[in-house]
């Protein structure tokens, strides 16, 4: 899968926190900070808006409304994920999307 994402997003952070939940490998492609340079993102997958998940059968989600019902039905969560949330929640305490399920 490719996610196209970036650091600083907390939308961005809660999908790739969910990712890791159920074992999921993934590619990502940074984003220009401004919307209106994200030509190449546009190009490659329709949009300009992050997060951006592209499966590996080309299927496009964009937006955490999308994309986390997509993962919750499509993978099985690891039996370690809550430690893994445990653990965003205490090494990034801030992204208060970490406590949310």
């Amino acid at each position: 899968m490719k996610l196209w994402q970036a650091e600083w997003c907390p939308h961005s952070h809660r999908v790739r926190q969910r990712l890791t939940e159920l074992g999921q490998n993934w590619h990502a492609h940074q984003v220009a900070a401004d919307r209106e340079s994200r030509d190449e993102m546009e190009e490659a997958v329709g949009t300009r808006e992050i997060p951006t998940l592209v499966t590996d059968d080309g299927e496009t989600f964009t937006g955490t409304d999308t994309i986390l019902p997509f993962l919750d039905r499509t993978f099985e969560r690891r039996t370690d994920a809550d430690r893994h949330r445990a653990r965003a929640i205490a090494e990034v305490p801030y992204f208060e999307e970490n406590r949310d399920h």
